[in-house]
């Protein structure tokens, strides 16, 4: 008998905003395969949390990083849904990236061919390797950045590169259309994560600048950036399709 229940796809759901997202749409009764790079033990925590919650989970290894797997994801994230009583996901979310502070006089041509695998080519490439195993009628969500509407120094790869994020995303949309699959995107501010060492939620000094240039007066949490990126999954916000989405609490305004 198959599941009935819906399912999501996350990629760097082991933590951060990936991890706040999977949580809460378990609290709706959403089961999610996560994914993790190196991190098994935080990702067999997300999966213990999701399934106290009372939905299903499991965690899949991935570095969206390297195409050359996605083939092989994709045969493993069909064999999970078969163990979860299903045989198509739901929602994706292409989460999973890398940090660069990268200039314009010292980035690299390596730098910039890791960003692109990373934020441009894996996301689209994944996405085409798991639609086979998507319901028609889901959701996608990619993630951006507040970089693409404001520029701060040393992001001149990484902005760029979640610019191109944001017109893929509309593609997307587009194409997949006639199948009922709306797709948007989520450009979060800054983030107290690990995300790029730590320094947003480490460094007093770095929060307190970038609180001060947001007009709710702090910086962001995984809290804040998880619920929006569960909520663009439901019907909710069916008719919402193509469109970005920031969360930055009002930062440079």
């Amino acid at each position: 008998m198959k599941s009935t229940a819906s399912i999501a796809i996350i990629t760097g759901g082991s933590r951060g905003m990936g991890r706040d997202a999977a949580l809460h749409l378990a609290q709706r009764g959403v089961s999610s395969i996560i994914t993790y790079h190196t991190r098994q033990d935080e990702a067999d925590k997300v999966v213990s949390d999701i399934q106290q919650a009372g939905a299903q989970a499991a965690a899949l290894q991935l570095d969206v990083g390297k195409a050359s797997s996605f083939p092989n994801f994709a045969d493993s994230v069909r064999t999970t849904l078969t163990q979860m009583g299903a045989d198509r996901f739901d929602y994706l979310v292409n989460n999973a990236g890398i940090s660069s502070t990268a200039t314009l006089a010292d980035g690299t041509e390596a730098e910039l061919d890791t960003q692109f695998a990373v934020h441009f080519k894996g996301p689209f490439l994944l996405t085409q390797a798991l639609l086979p195993l998507m319901s028609d009628g889901g959701r996608i969500v990619n993630i951006s950045s507040g970089l693409t509407r404001f520029a701060y120094p040393g992001r001149a790869i990484y902005g760029p590169m979640k610019a191109a994020v944001e017109t893929l995303t509309r593609y997307m949309a587009l194409e997949l259309g006639p199948r009922g699959i709306a797709v948007n995107v989520v450009a979060p501010g800054a983030i107290a994560t690990d995300f790029s060492g730590g320094v947003t939620r480490d460094n007093p000094e770095v929060k307190k600048a970038l609180a001060s240039r947001t007009a709710l007066g702090r910086v962001g949490g995984p809290e804040d950036v998880g619920p929006v990126i569960s909520s663009l999954l439901t019907d909710d916000f069916g008719w919402v399709n193509g469109q970005r989405i920031e969360v930055t609490g009002g930062m440079n305004l």
